[in-house]
């Protein structure tokens, strides 16, 4: 199932405790960090947070400064009763799209969780193939403590992963921009042409290696 939820001037905590009160005890949060790049892994994080904790300016990761998510990361990581994370590389999304990569990482986090839970509430749209009662929610991160919570984990995880893989490919600057289609980035690309992470489904990409392909043959 998959709607759009409101506010209604409820917190994300609140949010959350309104499914604790249909009967849903142990809720499992997941969002994603990544589905735009032109470069990288997309990272699925789920996260279960315990139902009386409060992390004071838990949001949206889009909405939070890079110094507040660490901050944030930190003290999920301390205080959550079970956190998860999967990533699925630039050659799997380049085989079977960015969408059902985000699905296959998605699936593959909550599995790695042992504890049972009762509800996964999702950022978006409901999950294919998964065994768990869910609720897919439009603007979830920006909603739902447990999904806020997966999606600064998400965010976090993957902005690390970028600033590593920088070390290796200096000239992309990877740590800036975390692989997002900025001025930067696509005039780097037009420079250098694709480095090995970078996902030759899309189509800046493509049309970069198109383009070259195009030129090696010009009399």
């Amino acid at each position: 199932m998959t709607k759009r939820a409101t506010k209604d001037g409820m917190d994300l905590f609140s949010f959350d405790s309104n499914y604790r009160q249909q009967g849903y005890r142990t809720i499992a949060g997941i969002d994603e960090a990544g589905r735009g790049p032109w470069a990288g892994p997309v990272v699925a994080a789920a996260v279960i947070l315990p139902a009386d904790l409060r992390i004071p300016g838990l949001n949206d990761s889009k909405r939070l400064t890079s110094l507040q998510r660490d901050k944030i990361f930190a003290e999920i990581a301390l205080k959550a009763l079970a956190v998860a994370v999967e990533s699925v590389n630039h050659d799997v999304i380049d085989s079977f799209n960015i969408l059902q990569s985000t699905y296959t990482a998605m699936r593959a986090a909550l599995g790695k969780i042992s504890l049972p839970f009762d509800l996964v509430l999702v950022d978006g749209w409901a999950i294919p193939g998964l065994r768990h009662r869910q609720a897919g929610l439009t603007g979830g991160d920006g909603l739902s403590a447990s999904i806020a919570a997966a999606s600064v984990v998400a965010k976090v995880t993957r902005d690390r992963i970028m600033t590593e893989l920088a070390i290796s490919y200096p000239e992309y600057q990877f740590h800036k921009h975390k692989g997002y289609g900025t001025a930067e980035h696509r005039k780097a690309l037009l420079k250098y042409g694709p480095c090995p992470i970078h996902r030759k489904s899309f189509a800046p990409v493509r049309e970069c290696l198109e383009n070259k392909y195009k030129n090696s043959y010009k009399v």
